[in-house]
């Protein structure tokens, strides 16, 4: 608990949507403090299609040491869990909370850990349906356990101490500039030849085949869409992530705010070296 404590006071997180520039100014921060950078992207942790998943570039990599990008195959299933000692799944439980309804589940979850249910996609069943199993089984709110928050054994004792709040940067563009910054992205991913990553690609999880343009460029393989038809609704489909993850970063964290936008490169990472170095970083996460 006290290594969980410590690791996150020396934690910085940089948070914001897609196409925001976040991986770059992650890795000159961490290069300029010494710091090493954690990635907390959803699809950067399968090895293989680069180009769909955006992964930072040879250079940008070389910047300071990486963690968490192109570590799991992409045939496999990942999630956080993996990376927390969490119970294993009960198939008898399992089967008791599938027949169970959403509202169900949510209501459920709600009792059971109310800062789980604030937190969580309530819309996405397969979490709901985990984060009410892990309760159930370890007898403790999923949030403590997955944050380390709190110890099995320590139940009806000195309760443990509270992690310390995280700190970080929520980083953002206005909107024109953010989609004009994906549709080019998008563009460049097709002169690089991402169809044949895709066609090569082999077996590909449940989870790794719901990357943004996975789908669509399958349909282009399968010549039910052109490629232009491809290359726009793959920009539309990220264009519509990107919001969502706008409108849930401004609602769910209060790190500072910094419009992009309005700053140079150089200015930003002044910003945000100021903003680390107050908590003396050895980790940063890029996030979104």
């Amino acid at each position: 608990m006290q290594l969980a404590i410590n690791s996150m006071k020396r934690t910085f997180f940089i948070v914001g949507p897609t196409a925001t520039g976040k991986s770059e100014l992650a890795a000159d921060v961490a290069r300029e403090i010494g710091a090493e950078i954690v990635s907390a992207d959803a699809f950067q942790i399968y090895r293989g299609l680069d180009l769909l998943t955006a992964k930072p570039d040879a250079s940008t990599l070389d910047k300071a040491p990486h963690h968490l990008i192109g570590t799991t195959p992409l045939h496999e299933e990942m999630n956080a869990e993996k990376l927390a000692p969490l119970p294993e799944s009960d198939p008898k439980l399992r089967e008791r909370l599938n027949a169970m309804s959403l509202d169900e589940l949510h209501t459920h979850l709600a009792e059971l850990d109310p800062e789980a249910a604030q937190k969580i996609d309530l819309k996405n069943r397969r979490r709901v349906v985990r984060a009410v199993e892990i309760c159930l089984r370890t007898g403790m709110p999923v949030s403590e356990v997955v944050s380390g928050g709190a110890d099995p054994g320590s139940l009806g004792k000195i309760p443990p101490r509270p992690a310390p709040a995280a700190t970080g940067v929520f980083v953002f563009r206005d909107r024109e500039e953010l989609y004009a910054r994906i549709n080019q992205r998008v563009e460049a991913m097709f002169e690089n030849d991402i169809i044949e990553q895709v066609r090569t690609a082999g077996e590909v999880s449940v989870t790794a085949s719901q990357m943004i343009g996975f789908r669509e460029i399958h349909q282009l393989l399968d010549g039910k869409m052109s490629i232009s038809q491809c290359i726009a609704a793959i920009q539309q489909a990220t264009r519509r992530y990107a919001k969502r993850q706008l409108t849930w970063f401004r609602r769910q964290t209060n790190f500072s705010a910094l419009n992009l936008s309005l700053l140079t490169h150089n200015e930003a990472l002044i910003l945000l070296r100021m903003l680390s170095e107050r908590r003396k970083v050895s980790r940063v996460r890029a996030k979104g």
